[in-house]
């Protein structure tokens, strides 16, 4: 029987190439692939012998890296974000390790690898300076790559995230939401665990047959085991979380009926960010902010790229 999540994907691809942006698999290290989706016009054909190659040229527009959270991949979680940028800004949108195309044979699961081999990969591909925008797992994953590496990244947007998952928070948002583990929650095995997620990252009940929740999950929930180990790395003590002094702008973008990361969650982390962190919520919008109500968050996106550009105009 045809997946059809699977067979939508040809269709899929084609609109996000016409909305600006195309697949490229960057080999950070032998054993190590993440797949990117990059601004079109910054590939390039030629020809090595008789052998078609794909040349890279750098981005010509400000850009604006896109990072993914945990049930989806990247071009899937931003689809309603890419055409809406790609104007102003070069967009890429990268698959973190285990998710889509991306593969390493590294046994390192913290968010700090996946951290490190996002900007190896940015780099191969001529970025020299971002603003990264991250969602959720994507959102610790970006906040490890502003501490890592300050000069690549000038600024952030994070919904649905936190700085670091601590042991007290992990257990109070399992036990809150009614889970045991987080593979329980994340990890969906049935069309019922994946309709409980969905339940829970969406503020508005969402409605698909059966069948669309059965092929979503033999589409975008593999690398089972390696994602397990994922989430078990992303669990710190609390007596190691330490909280970075951010040179970057950090702009909280976030839905203000989030069930997974409250506003609590959200507020404290803005006090402890200090002076260079701002908070924005969008109404009637839970986790899943960006695809709920895509047309305002793209808005306070937009509003917030547009006020750093005047920044720099005015420096």
């Amino acid at each position: 029987m045809v997946n059809l999540v699977a067979a939508q994907r040809p269709l899929f691809y084609g609109l996000m190439k016409l909305a600006g942006v195309q697949p490229y698999a960057v080999e950070i290290e032998p054993g190590t692939v993440m797949n990117f989706w990059v601004p079109c016009e910054t590939i390039k054909n030629a020809k090595n012998g008789q052998k078609k190659i794909q040349e890279v040229n750098k981005p010509s527009k400000p850009v604006v890296v896109l990072v993914h959270g945990f049930a989806a991949e990247g071009i899937v979680t931003w689809q309603f974000q890419v055409g809406a940028l790609t104007k102003k800004y070069s967009v890429y949108v990268p698959d973190l390790l285990f998710f889509g195309g991306s593969i390493t044979d590294n046994a390192d699961r913290s968010p700090a690898f996946q951290a490190h081999n996002l900007a190896k990969g940015l780099a191969k591909l001529g970025v020299e300076k971002c603003v990264i925008v991250g969602f959720s797992y994507g959102g610790m994953v970006a906040f490890k790559m502003a501490e890592l590496y300050p000069s690549l990244v000038e600024s952030m947007v994070v919904s649905g995230s936190i700085l670091a998952m601590t042991d007290s928070i992990s257990e109070e948002n399992l036990s809150r939401l009614g889970f045991s583990t987080s593979s329980e929650l994340l990890l969906p095995n049935s069309v019922k665990d994946l309709k409980a997620l969905l339940s829970i990252a969406a503020h508005k009940k969402l409605w698909f047959p059966d069948r669309l929740h059965k092929d979503y999950l033999e589409v975008m929930f593999n690398n089972r085991k390696e994602r397990s180990e994922l989430l078990e790395a992303l669990v710190i003590s609390n007596k190691d979380p330490i909280i970075p002094k951010f040179p970057q702008k950090i702009h909280l973008l976030w839905g203000e009926k989030d069930q997974i990361f409250n506003l609590e969650l959200a507020h404290t982390m803005k006090e402890q960010l200090g002076e260079n962190a701002t908070f924005q919520g969008i109404e009637n919008a839970g986790h899943l902010v960006h695809l709920e109500r895509p047309c305002v968050y793209n808005r306070c996106l937009k509003q917030f790229l547009a006020s750093l550009h005047a920044e720099g105009s005015q420096k």
